[in-house]
């Protein structure tokens, strides 16, 4: 049976493990200079209809890097959904390549092409989850705090497509969750109920104070995202005072995470970002080993 990665509760705990120690060994073997053509001669074929740099970069080195390929399709170069079906596009491509990775708007549409492909879908983002951040998300908590298990950590913002699949990905590795947001964008009833299966329900409140007291680890994204760009007054009217800076930071030794793109003065501080405690930019590279990992235990055999 085809394994697919449409969300990061598609793995099991034992799985997830699995995949970070995958990912832990890549980097070592990377930053040590050791060669890994793990993959060798197979492809990934990747489809954008979202842009992204980390994404992109990150899928197209690591299956360089394994001994494999990637080859980009843009929005030019293929047409989701648009003059010919997705389940045509899902069994043409699996022809092709050994495995798909696909960064789109809607959800349905991953979900789509993972029920026709005869390979592993990978989601690269969706509107309703990113996966793959999340696997990056933990392998940076476990690096700087030394386990998962036990660690608390505060989202600080938009409970968006990254929170959500952060939430599910920290339900199953045992990381204490809390989620501050403002009442109106608050973590969604599915996601808590899935977090539930797995006997780790964040905690939720509109107080970012309240989050960040005790925590090993806050962690921040965007509060206007791609294609919300209508509601930046709304947005930035409803977010106010839950930014990330050093007066929310003053008593707490907590590290930072980010996704990235930040938009520095908005939802986080130049200042942070910079800073001592920030771990925004061992994240970003940590989504390469990450998905280095992915890859490995989706298509060896």
């Amino acid at each position: 049976m085809t394994r697919h990665f449409i969300d990061i509760d598609d793995l099991s705990a034992e799985e997830l493990e699995e995949v970070l120690d995958r990912a832990v060994a890549y980097k070592e073997k990377q930053h040590e200079g050791v060669s890994h053509p793990d993959l060798e001669r197979q492809t990934l074929g990747m489809l954008f209809q979202k842009p992204s740099t980390r994404t992109r970069v990150s899928f197209e080195t690591g299956m360089t890097q394994l001994g494999g390929h990637a080859v980009f399709l843009g929005e030019r170069d293929i047409q989701l959904g648009h003059g010919e079906p997705l389940k045509d596009t899902a069994r043409a491509l699996s022809g092709y390549v050994d495995a798909i990775m696909a960064r789109v708007f809607e959800h349905a549409n991953i979900e789509e092409l993972a029920r026709y492909a005869t390979v592993p879908v990978i989601n690269g983002l969706t509107d309703d989850a990113h996966p793959c951040q999340t696997l990056a998300d933990l392998l940076t908590i476990r690096e700087a705090v030394g386990e998962l298990e036990g660690t608390s950590v505060a989202w600080v913002g938009d409970a968006n497509n990254v929170a959500r699949s952060f939430a599910l990905g920290c339900a199953i590795a045992g990381v204490d969750l809390t989620v501050a947001t403002p009442p109106e964008y608050a973590l969604d009833a599915d996601h808590v109920e899935r977090a539930d299966s797995f006997g780790a329900v964040p905690t939720v409140t509109d107080d970012p104070a309240e989050a960040v007291a005790g925590a090993d680890v806050v962690y921040t994204d965007v509060w206007i995202s791609m294609g919300q760009e209508d509601q930046r007054d709304y947005r930035l009217a409803a977010f106010e005072g839950f930014q990330v800076n050093e007066d929310l930071l003053a008593d707490t030794d907590a590290r930072v995470m980010h996704c990235l793109p930040a938009h520095r003065g908005e939802e986080i501080t130049d200042e942070v970002v910079e800073g001592e405690r920030s771990l925004v930019f061992e994240q970003a590279e940590n989504r390469l080993h990450a998905q280095k990992g992915l890859l490995s235990w989706l298509l060896e055999e």
